[in-house]
Formats: structure tokens, sequence, C-alpha cells
């Protein structure tokens, strides 16, 4: 009697297997990865062994391990959670040209110990240039332009660095896997290496990945498995803003942000980005401007929503919206119509953000309300007053969360009024909260 194989598949992109073929692979979400793979062979019982050290109770674990050591870049420490750990994995993900290599090769210039920073996309006279240009040349900052795992894991055996970065993980390579340098194979058997290596040795790691066309990290799902830490580097080639979002942290928050602002002498923190979201911060107020505090993970930011109402009486009129959501924006526009009784219908409506940000969140949506309902009458709000609340289809002003840390954020800036949702905490000192129950009522009190 013969046994019978069953037949099993294997998604090319991140390695799950399936018992039958499906045109999108379950786990990543990715169509048409699905291959025929060989069946497993049958599971052996694992025969117990020596372990390496001993088990030791949770108290007499040595702390000096998993301290975080400071980069020099105060705002990547932020994300990072105070520094790298020794041994941790950091994988740096962004689209191309928005400023990766300039934030690690500074990560590099104000490190206080010996970095070896292997290059694989560009020849170490390129990234001197670089250096020269950002003023990031120092003695301990060592360049290597390798692809190939082994002459890498050569360079530190020699050099005995305290901080590796590898630019790309796409361009590596090892002869211990098949397939094309980028591919997926070859991808995680090399950050499989790394990222044994930097446990063993305690050496932090900081890898630049590549994105998709849709955003996400190329080789769906299997480097950020494998890391400790994933950073995401965001920003738009019109604007100077960049910045670093946590995705995953082994060591600390997932959730916070750092902003940088892109210069010709290299890339520079911003610890308090306030001026780049802020058009016209402290002079005289225009119709069709509101300022709102949104959160950014952990982190309040200051933004200013603008808005521009023109003509009436048009049959087709155009709505155009820059960094906002047009759905958001789409449905505020039919609350004030049909609630507020603002007519809006007939005429033009332009909403945008100041400084390349993008709002997402409804804690926005009054801010907006007002501004559009400021441009519609021509009538410029004050300009200490700082706007708060989401709106609902029937009118009503919902809260808000972190509402406490939003209003901290206003007075320091300088704003003495809030509009904020009924029912809220006490706002702090030096700022006056005025409460909103019904969009209609704080409108027309400005008409």
């Amino acid at each position: 009697m013969t046994t019978r194989t069953r037949t099993a598949y294997r998604c090319s992109a991140c390695e799950h297997r399936t018992a039958q073929w499906v045109g999108r692979c379950p786990s990543c979400q990715t169509w048409g990865t699905l291959v025929e793979a060989a069946p497993s062979s049958p599971r052996t019982r694992v025969a117990a062994g020596a372990p390496a050290t001993p088990a030791r109770r949770i108290g007499d674990v040595a702390l000096d391990t998993a301290r975080a050591r400071p980069t020099g870049v105060s705002e990547l420490d932020r994300v990072l959670g105070g520094g790298l750990v020794p041994g941790a994995v950091v994988l740096l993900a962004g689209e191309p040209g928005v400023g990766k290599s300039t934030l690690l090769l500074e990560v590099a210039a104000k490190a206080a110990t010996r970095v070896l920073y292997v290059t694989g996309e560009e020849s170490a006279g390129q990234v001197r240039l670089r250096a020269e240009r950002t003023g990031a040349l120092r003695d301990e900052l060592y360049l290597a332009a390798e692809s190939d795992l082994g002459a890498v894991l050569g360079h530190l055996d020699e050099l005995q660095p305290d901080l590796l970065i590898v630019d790309s993980i796409q361009t590596m390579s090892t002869a211990d896997a098949d397939g094309a340098p980028g591919g997926v194979t070859q991808t995680r058997a090399v950050t499989v290496a790394l990222t044994g290596l930097a446990k063993e040795r305690g050496l932090p790691v900081l890898l630049v990945g590549h994105v998709t066309k849709e955003g996400g990290i190329a080789g769906p799902r299997v480097l950020e498995h494998l890391v400790d830490v994933v950073l995401s580097f965001e920003g738009d080639k019109h604007s100077t803003l960049r910045m670093v979002r946590g995705v995953k942290n082994r060591f600390g928050p997932a959730d916070e942000v750092g902003c940088f602002e892109l210069r010709d002498a290299g890339i520079v923190g911003m610890p308090d980005p306030s001026g780049l979201f802020l058009a016209r911060f402290g002079g005289p107020p225009v119709p069709g401007t509101a300022v709102t505090v949104v959160m950014d993970g952990r982190r309040p930011l200051p933004a200013e929503v603008q808005a521009l109402v023109h003509g009436k009486d048009i049959p087709s009129p155009r709505r155009a919206v820059s960094g906002l959501d047009n759905a958001r924006v789409a449905m505020l526009l039919a609350v004030l119509e049909k609630r507020a009784g603002i007519r809006l219908h007939d005429a033009e409506v332009y909403a945008a953000t100041v400084g390349g940000m993008r709002v997402v969140e409804p804690a926005a949506d009054l801010a907006l309300a007002m501004a559009i309902t400021s441009a519609r009458n021509d009538v410029a709000l004050p300009s200490d007053v700082v706007v708060l609340g989401e709106i609902g289809l029937a009118g009503e002003v919902r809260r808000v969360t972190g509402l406490g840390r939003r209003l901290a954020e206003a007075a320091r800036l300088g704003f003495t009024h809030a509009l904020v949702p009924a029912e809220s905490e006490p706002g702090p000192p030096g700022i006056t909260v005025t409460e909103v129950r019904d969009v209609a009522a704080v409108l027309r009190a400005f008409r």
C-alpha cells in the first residue's frame, strides 16, 4: 500500500503555506504568489539537549544589556524609546529620496562609538560626498561598499564596530540562499543572519528597507516579524517636513512620532515643529482659517486648516482637498448645509492644511467647519482661539481623546481660548474653555 502525498502550496511573498491553491494569499493578501511546494517531511521527536545557559530568576537578570543608549539624534531617540538597545535590529523603511540615508548618516556621525556603514546602493565616494555636505565626517566612521553578506561579516570581524548600518537590506545577498538579490528568500536569509549576529554580539543594527508601490515594506510581513523595531520614514517631496513614525517597537512605545526638516546641509530634528504647521502664527486673523491640535501617536501637534469658498449659483461647483480626507470633507459640507444652514451646494470649496501635514482624525472636524463658515461669511476667527471637536451627522459635537494634552499644547503655544465639546475635562491654567454642544449654535455666534 502506497502512502498518499498531499500537495502543498507556499506563498513566495510571505512563506505562508496552504493545502490548496487560491488566487490570493490568505496571510499577506498578495495576488498570484502561491506556488506548489515540496511536501514537508514527517515530524520527528526532538531529543532534549543541554541548555546553553541555565534558567535564572527574573529578578537576577541584569538590565545593562536592555538599556537604551542615545544615538545623538533626539527626535529619533524619542521614537526609539530613548535610543538603541544593544543587540536590537531596527528597520527604517520609506520611499526613495525621502532622506533615509541622510538620517542614518547623521546617526553615524553623532554616535560616540565606532560605526560600520555598509552601502550596497551607492559607492563609498558618493557617501563621502554626502557626508562632506552634511558635516558627517568623523574618524570612527568606516564605509564599506559591499553587497555580499560574507564580505560584511569579514568587515565586522576585522573592525569590531559598536553599530552596524546596512543601506539597504534589499541589496544584500548570501550564497546560502537561492534567488536573486532583493527577493523574498534572499532578503529573509540576510535579515535572519544579521539578527542572529546582533543578538550574539550585542551589536545594534540599523537596516534600510525599500517600500512597494502600495507603501508597504518590500517583502510583505517578512522583515517586520524578524526585526525588533520598525520605523516608517514619511514625507512629501514638495515639503521639507519629514516624520519618523514607530510601527513596531519591542523596547518602547510603538506610537511615537519624530519630526525632522530636510535642508541642503542635511536633516535637522524639530523638537517644536509648530512653525511648520501654522502659516500665520501670531499674525492678524484671516477669514477661512482655524487652528486645532491633532494627536499623531502620543504627540500633540498644532495644525492649521484653511478653506476658501468662492462663487455662487455654479451648476457643477468644484471641490478640492489637500492634506485632508476627501470623504470627511464632503460629509462636513453636507452637515453644514443641512444642520447649520450654510449655503455651499452651489459654491466652489477648497480645503487644505499647512506645512504638508495630513490630518485624518475626526477631532479636526469642528475646526474645518469653522474655517469653511469663516470663508463663506468672510469673517475671521480670533487668532487666539483653538478649536477641538468631532462633528456627527446630526450636527452634534462629540468628545475627542487626549483633550488634556491637546489643550496643554495649545496653552504652551500662547492660545488663550478653546472651543471644546460639552462635558469635557477642564483646561489647563491660562486658557479659557468654552463648551459646544451643537455645530449650528457655535457657527451662528461667529456669523
